[in-house]
């Protein structure tokens, strides 16, 4: 056994992943029991090869569908700070094709060894997160046929990430702000390197069979609710061999109000602890009643933003508390379902000029 196989801990089972997962990430359980699966592979994958006996099976690559706001970079993130490896988010946006203005593929390596403190062997362990993989899709159906303009920010990009995916040595960069001055290289296996791909997809219906209901709107598994299959993929614009490179494809549902009321009151970060400690500092105790928090949900539910979103109904409501924080040390606030309602109402109110 080398040094490193012997550094490296025991692979935590997926039964032990999960039940992490389920303490920081409110519903999706489907996708956390997958993520779960894939997570515990990713760890068998590189401790085999730290043994000298590299596993011939494909790592399992992921790729998230859902709208914005139900979790899939707080579920990706979570997985990472738990196993305790390298962690990088990139937006596919960023990237375009091999020779053009704007990033290659090659700078999120370089991102996730800068995450290691460039330690190659042990960004080789590492999770990759890439953001907006629909937003990569071929741009037209000139593009689709073969005909047109060359597509360098969408299926040049996915072109150019199928090395990254399959398990490649590449040359990427050690100054990812200088990637396109071409010195100083490191190389990198990205074979063990696993890559959790997201994406809304929100216009997916656009692409799919008219005789079903594509979208976010129904739950997986009832009878006649959306399914998306591979072929819908394949329609809306993406390469039949930037998916086959990743084997686990999960759907992933809007949060309920009463999911997004666990999300304020279960996990230990959650955003309700930020608003009561920074209030706290200037000597502020927050009392938050269960009326007021259903009435950010509500808020945070008609803006279609999921979870993200209660994050800035929150900023609107507490707005004045911040700004008085000083001047009520000592006291004890109250948010209930009237507090909510009037702090939101007061923003929109026309303002009296000043005399």
């Amino acid at each position: 056994m080398t040094t490193l196989a012997k550094e490296l801990p025991a692979p935590f089972t997926p039964a032990r992943i999960l039940r992490e997962l389920d303490a920081h990430v409110v519903g999706q359980e489907r996708a956390k029991k997958a993520v779960a699966v894939a997570a515990y592979s990713h760890q068998k994958r590189t401790r085999a090869r730290a043994e000298g006996r590299p596993l011939t099976s494909r790592k399992s690559n992921i790729l998230l569908i859902g709208p914005t706001g139900c979790g899939k970079t707080h579920i990706a993130r979570t997985l990472a700070r738990f196993l305790e490896v390298p962690f990088v988010i990139a937006d596919a946006t960023e990237y375009t094709e091999a020779g053009y203005y704007g990033k290659d593929v090659e700078v999120m390596i370089g991102e996730l060894l800068l995450a290691a403190d460039m330690d190659p062997e042990l960004a080789q362990r590492g999770i990759v997160f890439i953001d907006e993989v629909d937003k990569i899709a071929r741009r037209s159906h000139g593009a689709v046929t073969g005909a047109g303009n060359r597509d360098i920010g969408g299926e040049g990009v996915q072109q150019g990430l199928l090395k990254l995916l399959e398990g490649r040595k590449i040359f990427c960069p050690t100054n990812v702000t200088q990637h396109w001055s071409k010195h100083d290289f490191v190389p990198v296996d990205t074979t063990d390197i696993l890559f959790i791909c997201a994406g809304t997809f929100s216009d997916l219906h656009m692409y799919g069979n008219r005789s079903k209901r594509l979208g976010f709107t129904g739950k997986v598994g009832e009878s006649g609710g959306p399914a998306i299959t591979e072929k819908d993929l394949l329609r809306y614009g993406m390469l039949a061999e930037f998916l086959g490179r990743l084997p686990v494809q999960v759907r992933m549902e809007a949060l309920t109000e009463d999911d997004l009321l666990a999300v304020l009151t279960l996990p230990r970060e959650s955003v309700l602890h930020e608003f009561a400690e920074l209030l706290r500092l200037d000597g502020v105790t927050l009392d938050w009643d269960e009326s007021g928090l259903r009435e950010i949900v509500a808020q945070a539910h008609r803006r279609e933003t999921g979870a993200r979103g209660m994050k800035a109904v929150l900023e609107e409501v507490m707005s004045e508390a911040l700004f008085h924080g000083p001047e009520l040390a000592g006291t004890t606030l109250r948010i209930d379902g009237a507090y909510v309602q009037a702090a939101l109402a007061a923003l929109t109110a026309p303002r009296t000029p000043r005399q």
